[in-house]
């Protein structure tokens, strides 16, 4: 917290942070194909992905989309 307060104020990026934010979009993402697959989809549309801060010191990524079943004519 301390590094990342400083690189705030003077600028530059916070790897560890960056880091936390990739896999947490990473994990946003399995979850939504998971439960797309769950329901029979076997693609996604309209995909969204949405960051917002909780907590001064936490954030949420929620990822959304449309499951649809594609199929050959």
């Amino acid at each position: 917290m301390i590094t990342a307060g400083l690189k705030g104020i003077v600028g530059g990026e916070i790897k560890g942070y960056n880091e936390m934010m990739i896999e947490a979009r990473k994990l946003a993402m399995h979850r939504m194909v998971q439960e797309a697959e769950e329901k029979g989809a076997n693609a996604i549309i309209g995909m969204r992905m949405q960051t917002s801060t909780v907590m001064s010191t936490a954030a949420e990524i929620i990822t959304y989309g449309t499951a649809v079943v594609i199929t050959k004519k």
